[in-house]
C-alpha cells in the first residue's frame, strides 16, 4: 500500500505484519514502525502523515544511522584520518546527521504475513562517513515478541551504530511517568551538559540511575532520563497498564530515554508521551577507544538482534 510520496515523487510503501495478537504497520521511509498492536492497542508513537514524518518527527519509530546516539563535536579519527560530520545537536552529530537513514526510503527485499526485511545503501562519503555501507533491518512478529535483526557491510574501513527509535507507551495513551521499568544494569555512562559520555562507566548503585529493582520513570531524577545503560546480558522490563514488555538485545548498552524533551508544539506529542530504549553501542564510541568498538572493515558482516516481547 503506498503511505504518501516524496517531493521528489518518489513513493513510500506501507507493510502490515501480524501475528497472533501482535499487529504492525511499518514504512519504507526511515524503515519506521508506525504502528505497534497488542491485542488492539497501539504501544508505539506514530504518525498521521508522511508530511508529519519529514517535519513534525523526533524519530518516532526509525532506524536512525549511519550512528545512533551523538558524536562529540561532529568528527572522528579512523586510521589516522579525520572525519567531518554535520552538526545537527549543538557541536555533535546526533543519529546519523541532517539526514541519517531516519530519512531515506529503503528498499523492500522479503514480505511475508509476519516479517519484512527492508535495504539501504548509503554511499561513500554519505553525511561525511566513509565506505559504501549496505545495511538491512528485518521486522519479525512472532511468539508474542517484534525481532529486529540488523546487518550492515561497507567496502571500505567505516562507524556505524544502528538502532530502532520507536518510543513505546504501554497504555496506549497519556504519560509514561508511571511505568515501572528494571534493567538488568549495574552501570550506567554519566555524560557532559552535551550528553556526551564523560568516557567512565560509573556503578547505578545509591544514585537515581538505579534499576535493578523496578521503579517508575517519573519517581527519581524528574523522569528526565537520557542516557546509556551498560547491560549486563540480561532484560529490561517495562510494565504499565496490566501489559509488560521485555527487551533482550545482543547489544552491549541501551539508551533510555524517557520522553522529555517533546514539546507538544514541534510534534504532536507533549513532554514524557513516550520512552525509547535503543539497544546499541555506546554514544561517542569513535572517539573513545575504551568503549566497544563500532568499527567496520571490509570483508566484515556485522549483525544485531533486539527482541521485544509482551506479556
Amino acid at each position: 500500500m503506498i503511505f504518501g510520496t516524496l517531493p521528489s515523487g518518489q513513493q513510500v510503501e506501507s507493510v502490515e505484519l501480524s501475528s497472533g495478537r501482535l499487529r504492525a504497520e511499518v514504512l519504507t521511509y526511515g524503515a519506521v514502525i508506525r504502528t505497534l498492536e497488542v491485542s488492539g492497542v497501539n504501544v508505539v508513537l506514530g504518525l498521521d502523515t508522511l508530511d508529519d514524518y519529514r517535519t513534525r518527527s523526533r524519530y518516532f519509530g526509525a532506524v536512525v544511522g549511519r550512528y545512533g546516539n551523538r558524536i562529540a563535536n561532529a568528527r572522528f579519527t579512523l586510521d589516522g584520518v579525520e572525519f567531518t560530520l554535520p552538526a545537527n545537536n549543538g557541536p555533535n552529530c546526533l543519529h546519523g546527521g541532517t539526514e541519517g537513514f531516519d530519512s531515506k526510503v529503503w528498499t523492500i527485499a522479503e514480505r511475508g504475513d509476519s516479517s519484512v526485511t527492508l535495504t539501504l545503501t548509503s554511499p561513500d562519503g554519505d553525511q561525511g562517513f566513509p565506505g559504501t555501507l549496505t545495511a538491512s533491518v528485518t521486522y519479525t512478529l512472532a511468539d508474542d515478541a517484534l525481532r529486529i535483526d540488523y546487518a550492515m557491510e561497507s567496502d571500505a574501513p567505516t562507524v556505524v551504530n544502528l538502532t530502532n527509535h520507536s518510543y513505546f507507551n504501554l497504555k496506549g495513551g497519556g504519560d509514561v511517568l508511571d511505568h515501572v521499568v528494571q534493567m538488568d544494569a549495574e552501570h550506567y555512562l554519566p555524560v557532559d551538559d552535551d550528553k556526551i559520555p564523560t568516557g567512565e562507566a560509573a556503578p547505578v548503585k545509591g544514585t537515581p540511575f538505579d534499576f535493578t529493582e523496578p521503579h517508575a520513570v517519573g519517581e527519581r531524577y524528574d523522569g528526565a532520563y537520557d542516557h546509556c545503560f551498560v547491560l549486563d546480558g540480561g532484560a529490561v522490563k517495562v510494565t504499565a497498564g496490566g501489559l509488560t514488555m521485555e527487551v533482550t538485545t545482543t547489544e552491549p548498552g541501551v539508551q533510555f530515554y524517557a520522553g522529555g524533551m517533546l514539546d507538544g508544539e514541534a510534534t504532536p506529542y507533549g513532554p514524557f508521551a513516550g520512552l525509547c530504549l535503543e539497544t546499541q553501542h555506546y554514544p561517542d564510541s569513535p572517539n573513545q577507544p575504551q568503549f566497544p568498538s563500532t568499527v567496520l572493515r571490509p570483508g566484515e558482516r556485522r549483525t544485531s538482534t533486539t527482541t521485544y516481547r509482551f506479556i
